[in-house]
């Protein structure tokens, strides 16, 4: 999946709808929870309904998710029946936090799928992206990833993790342990790990410094809350000309041990092995994607 970039887009912003489909972004993150007022809970869900039965939608190319409430509201059935549609491809579920739930959230999204047009088999099922951002949901993660085959995905959300804590949102340290607990969960799942947003839009240099964090612990992307932040996380997941030059030698290294029979060899004085080739195909994939090398 290539989503370097997520914008959020509030549901019950409909004029919004075409420039972020517009956009730059990779994917886009229609909210019903944090950013609509309860009183237009149900004007956001009809809104969103009418976008992914469009074709505007499904013709964007983009990742297109749906942060639905939570499941204690009175809002998520509702939410996943009326937004899983074709060309949805995932639902971001809040405030996770047990197995049960995960469980629960999947029966849901199956049940809408053969009551919204899915039961022909030729439209790809929805996925879900859970947030982990309580202190049990992190310590959980790896279970709530495993929990349904459904699970693509878990999305770190340090506002509702850190606040409550007092731990200062800034603090690069903590923010790094958080994330690597959170790829580490993921990992052990084989899932991706999805960055948290940044609510500083003016700090640029601050969206860059732990966008680039989460690169380096493989995190997939980074939200985005503002269309502003989207040039910035496309640029931070980008693997550089460098990295792309000597993922190319490992791959052609490796096909030329392949044929040799030998299992571990130099490139660019680097002991390189299976693990390190993965990585390097992955680099190679990623830049072809991008476009950034001949297919």
């Amino acid at each position: 999946m290539l989503m370097r970039s997520k914008l959020f887009v509030p549901g019950s912003r409909p004029e919004l709808f075409p420039k972020a489909l517009a956009s730059e972004a990779d994917g886009l993150s229609f909210d019903l929870e944090d950013s609509v007022s309860e009183s237009r809970k149900g004007e956001a869900r009809q809104e969103l309904g009418r976008l992914f039965a469009s074709d505007a939608a499904v013709a964007s190319g983009k990742v297109l998710i749906v942060r639905v409430n939570a499941q204690d509201t009175p809002h998520f059935h509702a939410d996943v029946q009326a937004v899983v549609r074709p060309g949805l491809q995932l639902v971001n579920v809040p405030k996770v936090d047990s197995v049960e739930q995960v469980v629960a959230a999947a029966a849901a999204v199956i049940k809408a799928e053969r009551e919204n047009g899915f039961e022909n088999g030729t439209t790809e099922p929805v996925r879900l992206l859970l947030n982990i951002e309580s202190p049990r949901a992190l310590r959980l993660a790896a279970d709530l990833a495993g929990a349904h085959e459904r699970v693509a995905g878990l999305q770190l959300g340090l506002g509702d993790l850190f606040e409550p804590l007092n731990i200062v949102r800034r603090d690069a340290e903590a923010v790094r342990l958080a994330m690597f607990q959170l790829r580490v969960a993921a990992g052990e799942a084989g899932v991706f790990a999805y960055d948290t947003a940044f609510a500083d839009i003016k700090d640029q240099e601050g969206y860059l410094a732990e966008a680039a964090m989460a690169r380096r612990l493989g995190f997939l992307g980074k939200s985005c809350i503002h269309p502003s932040q989207v040039a910035l996380a496309n640029q931070a997941f980008r693997p550089s000309d460098e990295e792309i030059a000597h993922a190319q030698r490992v791959v052609e290294a490796a096909a030329d041990a392949q044929a040799r029979g030998v299992g571990a060899y130099v490139v660019d004085g680097k002991m390189i092995d299976g693990p390190f080739v993965r990585r390097a195909q992955a680099v190679v994939e990623l830049a072809r994607r991008l476009g950034l090398l001949a297919a």
